[in-house]
C-alpha cells in the first residue's frame, strides 16, 4: 500500500475530500431490529383488539387464527432459516471464507425481525382478545396482511439463497460492490499530458498515536470530525494503517504534524470490526475474486474455467482502476490546507492481489495464463505510461509461464536408409 512517509511528501494529489470517507455507514444491529420489530408488535396486539367500531368477529374463533398464525410462521422461518446457514457455510467453502455478501444482507435479519414482530403481535392479540365477546374486524385483517407479507419476505430470502449458489450471481455482485466503492472513492484520471500536481510540504512530526483498543480490522474511517479537529489545532494526522489493515493493541496509529490533537479524536476515527467491509475497502472486491480463483485452482477442485471467470470479473475492476486518479493520499479541508494523509492500495498492490498471486497455482494451466496474458494486454493498451512497468514484468512472467507449458517440439534426427533385404531362397520340398 501507498504509505507515506510523515516527513516526505510522494506525489500525490489534493481532491475534495470523497464522501463515502467522510460519512461512516452505520447500520442498525439485528437484536436492535428485532428488539424494534417485537415492540411494535406488542403495541399492536394490545391496542388494535380495543378498537371499538365498524365491523366484529368471534373473539374465540380468532384468537385460535391468532395462534396458529403466530405458531406457523415462527416454525416455517426456523426451517428455512436452518436451510439457509447451510447455503451460508456452503458459500463459504465453495467461494471464500470472506464472502460475507449474504450473510450481512439486511433482508436476512429484516426478515426474521418481522417475523419476531408477527408472533409477538399475533399472541397478544389473541390473548387480548379472548376476553371479549367480540374483536373489531382490523385485527384479524392486519394479522392475514402481516402472514402475507412474511410469506412474501421469506420467498425473496430463498431466492437471494439460492442466487447466492451461483458463481454468475456472485462475480456479479462482487463486482457492483468493488466499482460501487471504486466510483466514489476514486475520481477520473486526469487528461493525457495533464501532469499531476505533488503534494504540499507537511509539518516537522509532533509525535505519535498508538491504538488502545482491542485487536481488530479496520472498517472504516470517520474523517469529518478529524479534519475539523485537525483544522482546528492546525495539525496534521498521517495515518500508518489503511482500511483493510489489522490493528494490534498498542501499534502505531497514525503520526501527529504540527499541532496536537487528543489521542481519543484520532482513535475515534477508526471504525474497528471482526472482519473486513465493502463500505470504504476498495481492495476487498479484488481480493475476494482473487480468493475465489486460488480455490479454482487447488489441487482439490482443479477447476480452470472458474478461475478463467474470476479473471474476467478482475479486469472489470482493474479497468476501472486503470481510468481513476489512485494517488488520493491527502484529505483537505475547505480552505484546501491538507489535514488527513491515508494510506491506500497503489495500482500494485491491485495487480499484486489480483494477477501475481494466481501466477504460481497457475504454472501449468495454458487456459488460465492465456487469460492473464489477454487481461494484462488490455490494460497496457488503456492504462497510462506511469504504470506501464508492473504490466511489462508481469507479462514476461506469464510469457515464461506459458513457454514452460509449452516446450518448443524436438527434432529429430534423420534415419539411415536401411539396406536392402536380399531375396531368401525357397528350398525345395523334401530336403532338409
Amino acid at each position: 500500500m501507498n504509505r507515506p512517509d510523515a516527513a516526505g511528501a510522494p506525489s500525490a494529489a489534493r481532491h475534495a475530500p470523497p464522501q463515502r470517507l467522510l460519512h461512516v455507514r452505520r447500520r442498525l444491529r439485528a437484536g436492535v431490529v428485532q428488539l424494534l420489530c417485537a415492540a411494535v408488535g406488542l403495541g399492536l396486539g394490545l391496542t388494535l383488539p380495543r378498537v371499538s367500531g365498524g365491523p366484529t368477529v368471534d373473539s374465540g374463533r380468532l384468537s385460535e387464527l391468532l395462534f396458529t398464525l403466530g405458531t406457523g410462521v415462527i416454525g416455517l422461518v426456523s426451517i428455512v432459516f436452518a436451510l439457509l446457514f447451510g447455503v451460508v457455510q456452503w458459500s463459504a467453502s465453495t467461494f471464500s471464507p470472506r464472502l460475507t455478501l449474504f450473510r450481512g444482507d439486511p433482508l436476512v435479519w429484516r426478515t426474521y425481525a418481522f417475523t419476531i414482530g408477527m408472533f409477538v403481535f399475533s399472541t397478544t392479540a389473541g390473548l387480548v382478545s379472548g376476553r371479549a365477546g367480540r374483536v373489531s374486524l382490523v385485527v384479524p385483517i392486519t394479522a392475514v396482511l402481516a402472514a402475507l407479507i412474511a410469506l412474501a419476505l421469506i420467498r425473496a430470502l430463498q431466492i437471494r439463497a439460492f442466487l447466492s449458489l451461483q458463481l454468475a450471481q456472485v462475480l456479479d455482485a462482487v463486482v457492483a460492490r468493488g466499482r460501487a466503492v471504486i466510483g466514489d472513492l476514486y475520481t477520473p484520471r486526469s487528461a493525457a499530458g495533464e501532469p499531476t500536481p505533488a503534494a504540499a510540504p507537511l509539518p516537522a512530526l509532533r509525535r505519535s498515536v498508538s491504538w488502545a483498543g482491542a485487536p481488530g480490522v479496520v472498517q472504516q474511517l470517520e474523517l469529518r470530525r478529524l479534519v475539523n479537529a485537525a483544522t482546528q489545532a492546525d495539525a496534521v494526522v498521517v495515518f500508518r494503517v489503511g482500511v483493510g489493515d489489522t490493528l494490534h493493541e498498542a501499534a502505531p496509529l497514525a503520526d501527529l504534524l504540527g499541532g496536537d490533537l487528543p489521542d481519543r479524536v484520532v482513535r475515534a476515527a477508526v471504525i474497528r470490526g471482526a472482519e473486513r467491509s465493502f463500505d470504504q475497502d476498495p481492495m476487498l472486491a479484488v481480493r475476494l475474486l482473487a480468493d475465489i480463483g486460488l480455490r479454482a485452482l487447488s489441487p482439490a477442485v482443479n477447476d480452470p474455467a472458474t478461475a478463467v471467470d474470476a479473471i474476467d470479473a478482475t479486469e472489470s475492476l482493474l479497468r476501472a482502476l486503470a481510468g481513476r486518479q489512485l494517488d488520493i493520499v491527502d484529505i483537505a479541508d475547505r480552505s484546501g490546507v491538507p489535514r488527513v494523509r491515508l494510506v491506500l492500495p497503489t495500482w500494485e498492490d491491485y495487480l499484486r492481489t489480483g494477477v501475481e498471486d494466481l501466477l504460481l497455482p497457475a504454472a501449468r494451466i495454458p487456459m488460465v495464463l492465456e487469460r492473464l496474458q489477454r487481461l494484462l494486454t488490455n490494460l497496457l493498451e488503456m492504462s497510462p505510461s506511469p504504470r506501464h512497468a508492473p504490466l511489462i514484468r508481469l507479462s514476461e512472467q506469464v510469457q515464461a509461464q506459458l513457454g514452460a507449458c509449452r516446450p518448443a517440439p524436438t527434432q529429430q534426427s534423420p534415419r539411415e536408409p536401411r539396406a536392402p533385404r536380399e531375396p531368401e531362397q525357397s528350398v525345395p520340398k523334401g530336403t532338409r
